[in-house]
């Protein structure tokens, strides 16, 4: 079984990749190439930096787009997406302007605006992971959170706080997007990507 994970120049690939492979995959290929995403059993589309920057950089990879499209869309192959690569499923991203998502599931990326002033921007460390509804990869935990921006939209499976809800995951069909770190998670993390890798959405 194949995993791919997506070399766009905006991810944490070593130590997402070092993660999959402490829960079990055997196989991982870190790749720029659409034929390799194209062939993959699963996918994975991690991301770090600005939602602009990161969709800009996916969309520059020739022919990646359209290989998720066709691979994840339409053939159905298990998809993960990691911090800004959950964003980049969105419609929309508001980070430095408005930038197009994938627009996988229906929403928005937003600035994080706590209701309590003290509460700081970014929203980073440990917290918790509340399941919303039931999901076979999500379950209740302590994870780790780095981000100043979260998505607003559908298909919400869990949320964590900081003063006030904020998404921690969404899914929908064969589609999953965390907002943490599943690879900085320690056991949290390994046990959900672990459950990706024999995931049969």
């Amino acid at each position: 079984m194949t995993v791919a994970l997506i070399d766009y120049g905006a991810g944490n690939l070593h130590s997402v990749a070092n993660a999959l492979k402490a829960a079990g995959a055997s196989d991982v290929a870190v790749t720029a190439d659409p034929k390799i995403v194209a062939k993959a059993d699963r996918i994975v589309l991690p991301g770090v930096g600005a939602f602009g920057a990161c969709a800009t950089a996916l969309r520059g990879v020739d022919g990646m787009v359209e290989a998720l499209d066709q691979r994840v869309r339409r053939e159905g192959a298990p998809f993960l997406g990691i911090c800004v690569g959950m964003q980049l499923m969105a419609d929309i991203g508001e980070e430095m302007g408005e930038h197009p998502g994938l627009g996988w599931i229906k929403g928005r990326v937003r600035h994080l605006t706590p209701s309590d002033p003290t509460a700081k921007v970014p929203h980073m460390g440990w917290n918790d992971v509340r399941p919303s509804s039931p999901h076979s990869l999500i379950e209740p935990g302590e994870a780790y959170f780095l981000h100043s921006y979260a998505f607003e939209g559908d298909d919400v499976v869990a949320t964590t706080d900081h003063a006030g809800p904020i998404v921690a995951a969404i899914a929908r069909d064969n589609l999953a997007g965390v907002q943490f770190h599943p690879e900085k998670s320690q056991r949290y993390g390994l046990d959900l990507l672990a459950r990706f890798l024999e995931w049969r959405p």
